[in-house]
């Protein structure tokens, strides 16, 4: 792919031209895609991904940035002292490293597509954010949260197991399916502003959010178990649902041998 096609359109559009014809090419958000990452996070990346294709950036700078956003606030978490400036400062780092993280693939629609490496660095950023952020957080229960007993600290280490196994079971469903069925083999039931909101315990742009009360660290502890406790039986359910669709990929290969 040359670059010569996005030199033509930027010679002729506007920012918000770019803004636009992005929002028409916008991928289809999955149906369990929780209410803040369609309705704000992927909105918010909308702009910043038009105004990094307007810079000259490629996909994997806008990863890269990404990257320096989300681990700066990982880093807080770990090394900080709790208090409320603290919070916010890790709330905004996160929220403008996902944001971030959205647009990467938008800038890449923008260009006429990813690539291989491009999706590969973007899913192993993911991987390892998925699993430092909550070990921070173990980190610094351990270190500065009065904790009347050290069975607490099951809890990060629960939700970083949760976490991992989650990311990891939704990439490999990806992968099966498009392995092993055409997209019309498994036809998936329409995403709802209902289902959307009842995901937010599992909206990874709320658990940025809840760092705000890392000010007050036992309503912080306190909400980050409840986050935990929600990830935790969306992935039972989610588990059985997703192996009933392995399953039945299995029947679709064999109709097809």
């Amino acid at each position: 792919m040359t670059s010569t096609p996005a030199q033509v359109t930027l010679s002729t559009e506007t920012y918000f031209d770019t803004v636009r014809r992005l929002s028409s090419a916008q991928k289809t958000a999955a149906r369990g895609a929780p209410a803040y990452s369609v309705y704000v996070n992927r909105r918010v990346g909308r702009y910043l991904a038009a105004g990094a294709f307007r810079m000259g950036l490629t996909p994997n700078n806008v990863t890269a940035i990404s990257a320096v956003f989300t681990f700066c606030a990982i880093g807080l978490i770990a090394i900080g002292e709790p208090s409320w400036w603290l919070g916010v400062a890790v709330w905004l780092l996160l929220a403008i490293g996902y944001a971030f993280d959205s647009a990467d693939g938008q800038v890449a629609r923008l260009r006429g597509g990813g690539s291989p490496s491009g999706e590969w660095l973007d899913h192993v950023v993911d991987s390892v954010k998925i699993s430092t952020l909550h070990l921070a957080v173990l980190i610094t229960v351990f270190m500065h949260f009065p904790l009347t007993n050290s069975a607490w600290l099951l809890v990060p280490i629960g939700f970083a197991a949760v976490a991992a196994v989650s990311f990891f079971a939704m990439i490999l469903n990806d992968l099966l399916k498009a392995k092993h069925a055409p997209t019309s083999a498994l036809p998936a039931a329409p995403r709802t502003v209902l289902r959307s909101l009842l995901g937010i315990p599992t909206d990874y742009g709320v658990l940025c959010l809840a760092f705000v009360l890392l000010g007050a660290p036992l309503a912080f502890f306190g909400l980050y178990a409840l986050l935990f406790v929600a990830n935790a039986l969306y992935l039972a359910l989610a588990l059985g649902k997703w192996f009933r669709d392995m399953t039945a990929l299995g029947r679709v290969g064999v109709a097809r041998a």
